[in-house]
């Protein structure tokens, strides 16, 4: 059975927890303008979400989820269990009926806001240092040319044996896939205007950074904010948007109905999945927008009719005339695509004069790895079986940024990759706030969020390696709770096929 406790924030044991807007500007206020109007662009229901369940008891929790687990009924679960737990004194009534996540756990819709959030934030961590920023831009160069000389001169030349040498280069390319993951997330945070106070520094060292690392700057820029402007939006969000059960079903060569009917997914078909993801899932979504919105005839600029996600379809990262893009973008797209073209002809060179070896151990393979890091990063920042996705009617942008999780890498996601990993929800929630100080911000805005603060650091390091597996394998299909009612219906969750998870609704098949 899944174990719900992993869903729990350990520096706040007592509590369920239930579940950075991007911009341009060089200026936290100008974000804060952004952020605000974000949040008053909405309804105002906002302001008076019903907050009525408490959090629940840890030691009960456990017994119920463990009942729960057992359980095989096809009934309404969700709304027995809300009946009992009324009965019981644990629950008051909610508006929005009882909302389950993956595990079975209790969910309350935010209500917190955006300004109460940057609030609880001392003023010193918005200080965006030009020097200390480019200090951990040359530390990284820094880095990667000592851990080259180490290999390429030090450890390996008297080395003759094939079996030692390939241990060897294959250590390398990991350690080398860290460093160069950090100067991603630096580039990163560029794009976020988190890096300095100058727009001009930021997008110079970001766009030199991105490029050589086989990222279009501009153009990821620019989609990465519409993803920070709308996560946890299933008709807007730009990256991990999940399947719907329709959708899901479809996929899979099924009816609606059927998708309940169908056994667990076989751990090997996993582990390909997982491998897929892995090896080509940054390539393939910069080049067809896998895993983003599929609803581009929606598109403000007029840009997506007839235009779709996959290959031919003309959604990417690299045409100016992509629906993710504005006819403002268009020199930036083709900027960008001018910097991939430099980084090929570069490495062109280096294969010419130094050999494939060097092209090969040098660059491809940790640029893999930075593939890799840089999808198991993401993906985990916003799949997991506590997180819940919102129709359109049912999300604003406080909501979206708490549809996020910490988890922690140990030493390599604190050093090597400078914190992105473990100050996740504080970077939706705020995103001009420098890697620097997103430890002690995160610390201060987790009691604003309370119960809606998500982290999962059970493990450390192991922790987040094994997570992509539960991901995996319990985050097949999105759908609303069994139990749920009004603006509740608008929030759904990942449901699956396998035991001891929160059953996904019984539907009848379609009348003949």
């Amino acid at each position: 059975m899944p174990q719900p406790a992993a869903n729990l924030d350990t520096r706040f044991p007592r509590q369920v927890f239930a579940s950075k807007a991007s911009s341009s500007s060089a200026s936290p206020e100008s974000t804060a303008a952004d952020n605000s109007q974000s949040e008053t662009s909405l309804s105002s229901a906002d302001e008076d979400i019903s907050t009525s369940i408490e959090p629940l008891d840890l030691q009960r929790l456990d017994a119920k989820l463990t009942s729960v687990g057992s359980s095989t009924a096809t009934t309404s679960v969700s709304t027995q269990r809300l009946q009992r737990n009324i009965a019981q004194g644990d629950l008051k009534p909610s508006s929005h009926g009882t909302l389950l996540d993956t595990y079975g756990n209790e969910f309350e819709i935010p209500d917190i806001t955006i300004n109460q959030v940057r609030a609880a934030i001392p003023k010193h961590c918005f200080v965006r240092s030009a020097p200390r920023s480019l200090g951990y831009v040359a530390r990284d160069l820094l880095q990667a040319a000592a851990n080259w000389s180490l290999f390429r001169y030090v450890l390996t030349p008297r080395v003759e044996s094939t079996l030692a040498l390939t241990a060897l280069w294959t250590v390398f390319t990991i350690i080398q896939g860290f460093i160069m993951t950090g100067m991603w997330v630096i580039a990163h945070e560029c794009g976020h205007q988190a890096f300095s106070e100058s727009k001009t520094l930021n997008d110079t060292v970001g766009f030199i950074l991105h490029s050589a690392l086989g990222v279009p700057y501009f153009s990821w820029k620019i989609s990465h904010g519409k993803h920070h402007k709308a996560t946890g939006h299933l008709e807007r969000d730009q990256v991990f948007v999940p399947a719907t059960r329709d959708q899901y079903a479809s996929r899979i060569g099924r009816l609606v109905h059927e998708v309940t009917e169908i056994g667990e997914e076989t751990p090997i078909v996993t582990a390909t999945t997982l491998l897929t993801q892995q090896l080509l899932g940054w390539i393939m979504y910069i080049s067809t927008n896998v895993t983003g919105h599929n609803h581009h005839e929606n598109a403000p600029n007029g840009r997506g009719v007839g235009k779709r996600n996959g290959f031919g379809g003309k959604v990417n990262h690299f045409d100016p005339d992509s629906p993710i893009y504005d006819q403002k973008d268009r020199h930036l797209i083709m900027l960008s695509d001018v910097g991939l073209l430099a980084t090929v002809l570069a490495l062109t060179a280096v294969g010419m004069k130094y050999g494939a070896f060097v092209l090969t151990v040098g660059y491809v393979i940790p640029y893999l790895w930075v593939n890799n890091w840089l999808v198991w990063i993401t993906y985990l920042q916003h799949t997991d079986p506590t997180l819940p996705h919102y129709e359109p009617h049912a999300w604003n942008f406080s909501r979206g940024a708490a549809a996020t999780i910490d988890r922690e890498f140990g030493f390599i996601g604190r050093y090597f990759m400078h914190g992105i990993v473990e100050t996740h929800v504080l970077h939706h929630f705020v995103s001009t706030i420098p890697w620097y100080n997103a430890d002690e911000a995160s610390d201060a805005i987790r009691p604003i969020l309370g119960k809606h603060y998500r982290s999962n650091v059970e493990g450390g390091a192991i922790g987040f390696i094994k997570a992509i597996w539960t991901s995996a394998r319990l985050c097949r299909w999105v759908e609303p709770s069994e139990g749920a009612q009004g603006e509740g219906k608008g929030v759904l969750f990942y449901r699956n096929n396998n035991k001891g998870c929160t059953p996904a609704a019984k539907l009848n098949a379609p009348a003949s």
